[in-house]
């Protein structure tokens, strides 16, 4: 249906699978930690028929949902071995126009937004539920378990500058020592209390159904907890390849996960005062410290796969058009993936500290989770209507139609169970979600009304270059690089220049960078040339959203493979315009708070020199007004 990516044609080695416990599936691996409890808790009196049914309940949506949803079926909805909800958005628009294109862009969107929520909650919670610990040990730690949350978690974000390529090499062991360690405690207790295994028969999630559905109903808004990070191993798919994330999920992921939360319930069965952290308390008294400090580093891990998965969706979101310009550093010499966003660190740090200091808890901040991640879900499986069956026919195109319907109709259950933690803490991820998607609808839509202005007042290129020729300007040695939103449209720049200073570069190019509906662009299919001229031509550039733009990169392999354009550096001037906007009574930014958002949002995004990686010293910006 779609080709896989090169990275998955390759059988994946153990280093590659070994890597992707480390990235991927740091979120979902920390959910034992409070899982469970947060599941059996809502009963006031449960006995080993209510924890059977949790823990049936709990097998079967691991396996439908997070092993056949998304490890078995998602991965194959790649954009270029790229996943995640940007990219599989790119999919569905694919070709359309009008009505459709812009609802299935919305929820695109939508479903990006809800996972600044999720960057949001889950360092938030999984250290909280981690630092915890340390009052199973001793009462008296209560009080630091905050505080050193908080530590813990400003250290997490100051060291982001630095980059993950120093320590990232050891999320991997690291997470495989967890999953182990996960694995031999609830084999342990599943072995003390083997009758818990009667919870792999769907039998006991009905008696539990049957008994009370709507309790049973309620109940999917904490069981649902065990399901989050599914989406981020569909996301990080381009990083490893389907076959590692999938090899990684059957061979120690998922064994590991089933034996914990087992071993969790079967420890409740046989001592149910154990509910007040059974995830701890499933350790024999010698093994708790190591055990906290091992749930810290794979909780900081955890934080770290959605702090680096937020800072790769807004690079996305710039590359879309769909968010201003921002400063994105290179923390790898080597590897393009691992950025660095100042703006978006700061925000994170300052919005997880406040959540930690507010909820003071794991037990509270449950509330908040889980709603933000079954929304996701929720939009993934429809966005996943317009992609998967498409070139499918006969049985198969039914086949998948099916499948979709059901995970579509699993995903509306969640949600709408979540649907009760609103009030409790599910407006933060929701309202974060909704601000942020108005802001990328205001961007975008702002944007295209500038070009729009700009394309009906401008002329066209090639025919006022022509007419330059037949009357020339006084000339000046070296080359003029005129930067231009609008393809075969004279940029408002060159028009200055002529105004003001009556001259014209003895060589011209005119530069338009676009951003292709694939994750990346190839060296080779890099840019278009159009000659317009004796000494003019007309360059398209295109990269893909997950990579950035570099102008001068592009001008060196435009001088080695066009050696007719002579490109010194030292005689290359950047012409750009720099757009000054009043905010007016324009169409359709109909409302004025919309008007005025979008001019903030301009006045604060970053230069386009530091966006394209001009040369400050080389750059000439000529001024211009535009009323919105």
């Amino acid at each position: 249906m779609i080709e896989p990516s090169q990275s998955e044609k390759n059988s994946p080695g153990k280093a590659l699978i070994i890597g992707a416990l480390g990235v991927v599936y740091g979120d979902i691996g920390t959910s034992p930690l409070y899982t469970v409890r947060e599941s059996v808790v809502r009963f006031e009196n449960f006995g080993a028929p209510e924890v059977l049914g949790v823990l049936s309940l709990l097998f079967w949506l691991l396996m439908f949902v997070v092993s056949l949803k998304y490890v078995t079926l998602m991965l194959r909805a790649d954009n270029r071995g790229e996943g995640g909800t940007l990219a599989l958005m790119e999919l569905a628009v694919r070709g359309l126009q009008g009505r459709r294109r812009w609802v299935l862009t919305v929820m695109g969107l939508f479903g990006a937004c809800l996972f600044y929520g999720d960057s949001i909650v889950t360092p938030a919670i999984s250290v909280l539920s981690a630092i915890e610990g340390v009052s199973v040990v001793s009462d008296t730690f209560s009080d630091w378990v905050v505080p050193i949350s908080v530590g813990l978690l400003v250290g997490l974000f100051a060291v982001q500058r630095r980059g993950t390529g120093a320590i990232g090499k050891y999320f991997g062991p690291i997470m495989l020592v967890w999953f182990t360690v996960l694995g031999v405690l609830g084999a342990w207790r599943i072995a003390q209390t083997p009758e818990i295994l009667l919870a792999l028969n769907p039998v006991y999630a009905w008696h539990l159904i049957a008994k009370a559905p709507l309790a049973t109903y309620l109940l999917l808004g904490a069981v649902v907890l065990a399901l989050t990070g599914a989406e981020t191993l569909y996301a990080d798919m381009g990083h490893y390849g389907r076959k590692a994330i999938r090899r990684a999920w059957f061979a120690v992921v998922l064994p590991g996960l089933l034996l914990c939360y087992f071993g969790q319930g079967a420890l409740l069965i046989a001592q149910p005062d154990a509910i007040r952290n059974p995830f701890f308390l499933m350790a024999p008294s010698w093994a708790l410290i190591p055990l906290v400090v091992l749930a810290t580093a794979a909780t900081v891990i955890a934080s770290q796969a959605v702090i680096s998965g937020a800072f790769s969706v807004t690079r996305q979101a710039i590359q879309l058009g769909f968010w201003p310009r921002m400063e994105i550093l290179h923390t790898s010499a080597r590897e393009e993936g691992q950025i660095f966003l100042p703006r978006v660190n700061q925000g994170l740090l300052i919005a997880v500290v406040i959540l930690v200091v507010g909820f003071g808890s794991s037990a509270e901040l449950a509330s908040a989770y889980g709603f933000a991640v079954t929304l996701t879900m929720l939009m993934t499986s429809l966005l996943a209507f317009a992609v998967l069956p498409g070139k499918a026919t006969g049985p198969r195109r039914a086949l998948w139609l099916v499948l979709l319907g059901l995970f579509l109709l699993v995903d509306v259950l969640l949600f709408s169970a979540n649907m009760q933690k609103i009030h409790e803490g599910g407006w933060l991820p929701l309202g974060v979600a909704l601000v942020l998607l108005t802001m990328m609808l205001t961007w975008k839509t702002g944007r295209d009304q500038l070009h729009d202005m700009l394309a009906g007042d401008q002329q066209p290129l090639e025919a006022f270059i022509q007419g330059l020729e037949e009357y020339p300007p006084n000339r000046v040695p070296g080359t003029a690089v005129f930067m231009s939103m609008i393809v075969n449209t004279v940029p408002p720049a060159l028009l200055h220049n002529l105004k003001h200073n009556k001259v014209l570069h003895e060589q011209v190019l005119f530069v338009t960078v676009a951003s292709a509906d694939a994750p990346y662009v190839t060296y080779n299919e890099r840019y278009t040339l159009k000659r317009l001229g004796r000494s003019s031509w007309e360059v398209v550039a295109k990269w893909g959203f997950k990579q950035e733009p570099n102008v001068p990169q592009l001008l060196q392999q435009l001088r080695g493979e066009h050696p007719e354009i002579k490109l010194e550096p030292m005689m290359t001037s950047y012409f750009l315009s720099r757009q000054t906007l009043i905010v007016g009574n324009k169409e359709p930014l109909r409302r004025r708070w919309r008007r005025l958002l979008f001019a903030f949002m301009a006045r604060n995004a970053a230069r386009s020199t530091r966006f394209y990686k001009i040369p400050p010293n080389q750059v000439v910006e000529m001024g211009m007004q535009l009323e919105i």
